[in-house]
Parts: C-alpha cells; sequence; structure tokens
C-alpha cells in the first residue's frame, strides 16, 4: 500500500498523458485529473445511484453493461472526446453527456465546469437509464421524472431534490400549456415529441405536472403518483389512469396553470448524505496503450472514426497485445463496412483476453455475417461463452436465438432465449421482432401474432406501428390461407396431418414440412413441401440488375419468397428468406392499399436487383424489384 501510495504521488502532476482508474462497486471512473479527485469523483456517482434508488424503489437496476466514467480535467480534454455536433460554433457547452450504447455506457464528465448543476445532462440521462425497462410508462411521466432529477444536488451532509428548472418555469408563464389530455397521450411518434417548438411546451410541462404531483403527494401525504403508475401496470391509458388516479382533469388543468404562475417552489432535503465505503475502491494507474484504446472506443461511438483510428494505431504500436484495442478496431471495421477484418480484429481479440464477453459476441456477430456454415461451431461457442461471461447481456441471447433458428435447430431453445432478451430489454423492438418470427418457425402464428401486437407498445416512429401493423395482417392472412390449403390437404389425403391439434400428445412439429403458396388460374394455392433450403444471411457476392417478366412466385414461411425473371426464352431464379427486406418500387403505377408480394406481382414486368449467391439452386438473393404496368 505504501508502494502504491508513492507511486501515485509521483504522477500526481499535471500531465494529461497520465491516468488513474478508481473502480467502485457500480463505477469505473478514468480520469487524468489526482488520486483524491478520482475517488471523489466515484464516490460522488456511488452517492448518486443511491439517491435514484431509493427514490425510485421500482426501477430496474443498472447492473449489466458497465458505466464507465471519463472525468477530465479541462474543457480541452472534454472536447477531445464529446461528439463532433457540439464542437460547432453555437452550440451547447455541455459539462457533462451520458452515453448509451447496447453493450456500454460511458459517461464524460468535466471537471472544471462552473455551471448550476454541472450534472444535469447525466442525471437526466441515468434517470432515463434505470428506467428503461418500465415500458409502462407515459412518456410525460418518462420525461418529467428526469427532469425532476436532474437538479440534483448532493453535497456532504445533505441532499437538494426537485430543485425548480427556471428555464421551463420561465417557458411555460410565457407559453400556453396544453391540454392535459393533450400532454397525457403524447408518445414517440408525436409532434409533440420531435418537432422543436412543441417539444419544447411538451419538456417543460411535463416537468412542471411532474413536480407538481411529487411535491403535492408529500404535502399532503397521498400517493396519487404511486396509484398512477399502478392503473397503467394494469394495461389502462395514460389518460383513463389519471382520471382514476388525479381525479377530474380540468380541476388539475387549473391547479396547474396556477402552480408555475406562483412566485416559489419547494424541493426535497434529505439531512444526511449517503455514506459510501471509499475503502473498498480499488485504485490503479492506467498505462497509456490502455487509455487509448479506451478513449479511441469512446470515438468510434461518436463517429470520430479518424480521431479513433489514430488512436488506436498509437495503443497497438504501444502493446500489440492489448485486447480492448483489438475489439475496438474490429467495431471500428464493422462500422466501415469490412467485415472481414472486423471478424479478423474481433477473432484476435478473443483469442487475447478469452474473458471478453463483448470480444464473444462481435467475434460470432461477424462470423454470421460472412455467410457459410463453416464457422458454426465457433459462432455457438463465442456465443454461449458471452452469455456465460455476462448473462444480462441482451444482444449474446437474442444473436443465439436468431442462429438456433436460421440452422432450423434447438428452436425451443431459441423461444427461450428470444423471452431472456426481451425480459432484460423490453424496450428493444427487434427483439420482439425476432422473437415472432421464431414462433412463426414453430408454426405457433397466434402467439407469434400476440407479441407483434404487444410490441406496438414499444414503437417508438410512425414507420415502426406501421410496420409491426402490415407484419401482423400478413401473418394473419398467411394463417389464414394456410388453414384453407390444410383444409384441401385434409380433403385430399388423411394420411397428410398439419395442425398442431392432430399431433399426437408430446409430439414435436416437422420442421422439415411447410405450405408453400403460389398462384395458380388467378388463386393463391397452398400445398404441403419440403420447406426450401436457400444460403443464409445477406449475400456479399457480386450485384446485377436483370429487366423481365416475374414468374412462378412462391412463398413459404417464415418470410421466404422465391421467384423465377424470364428473359428472352430464359429464367434466372432468386429468392429471399425475408422479403421485409426486399424494397419494391413502383415505375409507372400506384396500387390501391399495400403491394402484396406473394400475390399481386406475378406475370409483372420488373426490374430486379439481386446479390450472386454460391448454390445450385438459386443464382443470388433479391434486394429491389421495381415494377412496371
Amino acid at each position: 500500500m505504501f508502494l502504491l501510495c508513492t507511486t501515485l504521488t509521483v504522477f500526481g502532476g499535471d500531465s494529461s498523458d497520465h491516468w488513474l482508474e478508481v473502480k467502485s462497486p457500480h463505477f469505473t471512473v478514468l480520469t487524468n485529473s489526482n488520486n483524491k479527485q478520482a475517488i471523489r469523483i466515484a464516490s460522488q456517482f456511488e452517492q448518486m445511484r443511491s439517491v435514484f434508488q431509493t427514490m425510485l424503489p421500482n426501477a430496474p437496476s443498472d447492473a449489466g453493461s458497465p458505466i464507465v466514467v471519463l472525468a477530465l480535467k479541462s474543457k480541452k480534454d472534454f472536447q477531445a472526446l464529446e461528439p463532433a455536433a457540439y464542437l460547432s460554433k453555437g452550440q451547447l457547452d455541455l459539462a457533462g453527456l451520458f452515453m448509451r450504447a447496447p453493450d456500454k455506457n460511458y459517461i464524460l464528465l468535466r471537471l472544471d465546469g462552473e455551471s448550476e448543476h454541472p450534472f444535469a445532462v447525466v442525471y437526466h440521462e441515468y434517470t432515463h437509464y434505470i428506467m428503461r425497462k418500465a415500458t409502462w410508462m407515459p412518456l410525460w411521466l418518462n420525461e418529467g421524472l428526469a427532469e425532476f432529477y436532474q437538479n440534483t444536488d448532493i453535497h456532504e451532509k445533505e441532499v437538494l431534490l426537485g430543485q425548480p428548472s427556471s428555464d421551463d418555469i420561465l417557458f411555460l408563464r410565457q407559453n400556453r400549456l396544453l391540454p392535459l389530455t393533450t400532454l397525457l397521450k403524447v408518445d414517440y411518434t408525436s409532434p409533440y415529441y420531435h418537432d422543436e417548438q412543441k417539444g419544447s411546451v411538451f419538456y417543460a410541462e411535463s416537468w412542471a405536472l411532474t413536480h407538481y404531483l411529487e411535491v403535492s403527494d408529500y404535502e399532503k401525504h397521498t400517493d396519487h403518483v404511486r396509484d398512477y403508475a399502478k392503473f397503467l401496470s394494469q394495461n389502462e391509458d395514460p389518460v383513463t389512469a389519471a382520471q382514476h388516479a388525479f381525479g377530474d382533469l380540468s380541476v388539475l388543468q387549473k391547479a396547474l396553470n396556477s402552480y408555475v404562475q406562483q412566485g416559489s417552489f419547494s424541493m426535497f432535503k434529505r439531512n444526511s448524505g449517503v455514506l459510501v465505503d471509499e475503502s473498498a475502491f480499488q485504485v490503479r494507474i492506467v498505462p497509456k496503450p490502455e487509455i487509448d484504446a479506451v478513449r479511441a472506443d469512446v470515438l468510434v461511438y461518436n463517429d470520430r472514426i479518424k480521431e479513433a483510428e489514430a488512436l488506436l494505431e498509437t495503443s497497438l504500436s504501444g502493446d500489440p497485445n492489448n485486447a480492448l484495442a483489438h475489439e475496438t478496431m474490429g467495431f471500428l471495421k464493422y462500422r466501415e463496412g469490412d467485415i472481414a477484418s472486423a471478424k479478423k480484429w474481433y477473432g484476435e481479440a478473443v483469442q487475447l483476453d478469452s474473458h471478453s464477453y463483448l470480444a464473444h459476441y462481435y467475434f460470432a456477430a461477424m462470423s454470421l455475417q460472412t455467410g457459410g456454415r463453416e464457422h458454426d461451431e465457433a459462432i455457438e461457442s463465442s456465443l454461449r461463452a458471452s452469455i456465460k461471461l455476462n448473462p444480462t447481456f441482451a444482444p449474446a441471447y437474442d444473436t443465439l436465438a436468431m442462429f438456433c433458428a436460421s440452422r432450423n435447430q434447438h428452436l425451443s431453445e431459441a423461444h427461450m432465449l428470444n423471452a431472456q432478451a426481451i425480459q432484460l430489454e423490453p424496450e428493444n423492438l427487434n427483439y420482439r421482432i425476432n422473437a415472432a418470427a421464431v414462433l412463426s418457425q414453430q408454426q405457433q402464428y397466434l402467439s407469434a401474432t400476440n407479441v407483434l401486437k404487444a410490441a406496438k407498445g414499444v414503437a417508438k416512429t410512425p414507420e415502426e406501428v406501421a410496420m409491426l401493423e402490415n407484419r401482423v395482417k400478413q401473418l394473419e392472412q398467411f394463417q389464414s390461407q394456410m388453414d384453407r390449403a390444410q383444409q384441401r390437404n385434409n380433403e385430399a389425403s388423411t394420411q397428410v396431418t398439419v395442425t398442431q391439434t392432430a399431433r399426437p400428445s408430446g409430439a414435436q412439429p416437422d420442421n422439415s414440412k411447410t405450405v408453400v403458396f403460389r398462384k395458380v388460374d388467378g388463386k393463391m394455392m397452398g400445398t404441403m413441401e419440403e420447406a426450401p433450403k436457400y444460403p443464409d444471411g445477406d449475400s456479399k457476392g457480386p450485384r446485377h440488375m436483370i429487366q423481365g417478366i416475374i414468374r412462378n412466385v412462391q412463398c413459404s414461411y417464415p418470410n421466404v419468397i422465391a421467384l423465377k425473371i424470364e428473359k428472352e426464352g430464359k429464367s434466372v431464379s432468386l429468392y429471399n428468406n425475408n422479403y421485409y427486406k426486399v424494397v419494391f418500387t413502383l415505375a409507372n403505377y400506384e396500387t390501391e392499399g399495400d403491394l402484396k408480394p406473394c400475390s399481386d406481382i406475378e406475370g409483372m414486368k420488373a426490374k430486379v436487383g439481386y446479390a450472386e449467391v454460391s448454390d445450385s439452386i438459386v443464382a443470388g438473393q433479391i434486394l429491389t424489384i421495381e415494377l412496371t404496368k
């Protein structure tokens, strides 16, 4: 301990190349400041976490993806890492920034900030982070709580919560408040969330209503906010829940209008600070190649690619065996679209540090993107290693589920993996879509439809809502067609059994069979056939364009489409395992309603873009189809 303290003292000068790491139970602080300040920062963030966990006891745990704090002693050091957009003239001068990513979380912090609430941006985003799984929470309350907690001040012997936002108060006094029935219904698709002017009203009024309710509950010993949350969790819509919890909304509207005009506002004060055991913190000096790799990783996430690459080269020249530098270089190459190089770098990271769950995950993901099945064993092994190393890392569960589904194996396990990913990150729409695809592959169509309908609650754009509605519609239509085809097959032969209810108890569905639909005499007909096996993944082969007549359109589950393009007496066979990925355009006409690729494009003239594949059955993977009449 004496040698460590002596070393820390010796290197406690002003050099920006000197970096310290302080590990506390829930944060890793990296700073180019001194030992004392590094420990104080780690303690501050542990206190922040304790306060938020106490005030929001029902919020999900922030365990899992690590939170790394880069505490930078000057504005210059901060600007060397923050997103380039903030460096433009006239942009906000940030004192802190919370960076959320699927696999890790960074907090950038300036130690020379002089604003009244230097941690406001960090606290705001941290509130969103710990509430990320509360998908039942309406947007106004989510943003209102983030605004409420962002002005928290943590001192040695007291904590101040809910300090009023002078900017929000001034804005609301100068503008008309939204009707509460409008405010309560705002969602991610609303212009009140996206439009700059309307958004300002939404954020400010969300803060005001949250502040009013929190203070009112405290002063009157009521639980209106908690009651509101209870009604929402029982699937009541935000307005109905508010009427049950708050009473007459017109009365509440008048009270809120008066509240924003009053001369003073209450805040909450805890007279005792949060005790943090600083003796348990682990302190060490960080070698320059290691901190360069971390800073490069931040720069890649902030799209400052050239600077990141330069730092990575410096890091690797100083330590060729730096696993994080290899991992980050893999991520950089992936961002550039160089999948082969990304796979190489991630593979080397796995070899250098087998305990990196991210290295294992990205190596598997990159290997999947290269196509082929020669690496299947390594892919599955790395995904299972990633889950074992970090059981709270949702992307590994989802990717392993889709890997199993793409190989048409372990489908029951794939369903459980999907469910685990959704439980860990219920706000992730893609996990729910993937879960529905696996259920469809298991011929559990009603369950797949229900998953997609529930997913609408986490859709954040009108496009996402429309996509989900279209998929549900397609699924229901396909199920109806399958039922008719099943009935015809049953009538034709009592030996053919398709329905799940007709299977012997405990029997598994025959995943080698599926119903293939094609247009015959103007009607869609379905027959039970061998499930088609086309190449997996996105083809990286040479791209071509062919113009001709679409013939022999066939569709099968889950979203497979195959067709032929006839040109001058010859035909080219093409496919896509997911026809939602095909970009359809109309050259000289418009459709009435949605285009149905399985039934509407047979016999039409088309210009089709495709990527070559190495397969004896088909020539390529369909990318685009431009239809003409």
